[in-house]
């Protein structure tokens, strides 16, 4: 077992989860303060030219990190410097907001699989714009930044074009592409945005609002294979740049960890191992319907360098991972990046 394994097993799997998290948060946040910077991206980038071209910007690798991990745009450098190809900060709301009652992070280790109900815990739109803009403008190497966006919880769903485009004006311009997210099980009314006659106008507004910021829309893995593909043709039709497939579920099936630690969990989205099958199925459906110059990102259950080679070879343009990022430790990224270069 490696040392992280060891670490993981004996220390964090005791901690609480959002602590534990919190705790990593800070020591990938460090690394550019402490000098680390460029001896830690020496160590974790690719042996060879593994970069992509999509949404008109060069990623150094196709793997990223999703949405989740760093919630207020604090650790985007960081997160460079272990081999990050594009970090998709978020979800950020246009209003601050202190997100669900704790606890709402669990681990499912059996599972190798999280439940969360964060509920879009940030600091606000304009915060995050202030910190993206110093992050923009340093003088040093980046990934590739994406934004999240969500409606804020406080503003009823009939509302939520407004409030999308207030998070818009703040973070498109400082965004390198920007994501609608309409697919968090945790805020409510959210994934009822999904339905066409309510995403319609949502999508249009935000791409009239985005100017020429990328602008992709983040779908969930419980819709059916008929809904992906009326999303997909919607966002073909809207001129989208892109989709991203898939948030998190709120399907309980096929899992190892005993039923009375699920239901202890409660409510929330399931990220990890287990949405793997039906967040490549999503993916291909998708690319089924789009065109092969949409960009397609694929997350969901991605482990491997392999697993990241079959969701690029199944049509995504770009991967994106997070979960197993708690279970693998600081060099899963560099283990991606290095199995990606010797495929």
């Amino acid at each position: 077992m490696s040392a992280y394994g060891l670490l993981f097993r004996h220390v964090l799997s005791k901690m609480d989860p959002e602590a534990a998290h919190h705790l990593a948060f800070s020591v990938i946040e460090g690394i550019p303060r402490v000098g680390l910077e460029k001896l830690v991206a020496r160590f974790t980038r690719p042996t060879s030219d593994i970069s992509v071209t999509a949404l008109g910007l060069r990623f150094p690798t196709p793997f990223g990190l999703a949405a989740g991990f760093d919630k207020d745009a604090k650790g985007i450098r960081g997160f460079g410097a272990l081999g990050f190809g594009h970090v998709e900060v978020g979800t950020i709301t246009s209003r601050a907001q202190p997100g669900n009652p704790k606890p709402r992070l669990f681990r499912l280790i059996a599972d190798r699989a999280v439940v969360n109900r964060m509920g879009f815990n940030n600091h606000g739109a304009a915060s995050a714009a202030l910190r993206l803009a110093r992050v923009r403008s340093a003088e040093h190497p980046r990934p590739v930044i994406g934004v999240n966006i969500g409606k804020s919880r406080v503003v009823d769903v009939d509302d939520a074009v407004d409030d999308y485009l207030e998070s818009t004006r703040a973070l498109a311009p400082m965004a390198d592409y920007l994501v609608v997210n309409v697919s968090s099980p945790n805020t409510p009314g959210l994934r009822g945005l999904q339905e066409l006659d309510r995403l319609r106008p949502l999508l249009s507004a935000v791409k009239g609002e985005a100017g020429p910021t990328p602008l992709l829309v983040k779908i969930a893995p419980d819709l059916t294979d008929d809904e992906v593909a009326k999303i997909a043709t919607l966002a073909v039709e809207l001129g989208l740049d892109g989709i991203i497939a898939t948030n998190t579920t709120i399907s309980r099936e096929g899992l190892r960890t005993p039923a009375s630690v699920v239901e202890a969990a409660g409510a929330g989205g399931l990220s990890g191992a287990p949405l793997a099958s039906r967040s490549l199925e999503v993916l291909r459906s998708i690319r089924s319907v789009v065109p092969p110059t949409m960009c397609v990102i694929s997350v969901g259950g991605v482990e491997t360098a392999a697993d990241v080679r079959a969701r690029l070879d199944a049509g995504a343009t770009l991967v994106q991972g997070y979960t197993a990022f708690l279970y693998r430790g600081p060099l899963w990224v560099r283990e991606i990046n290095r199995g990606l270069s010797r495929a």
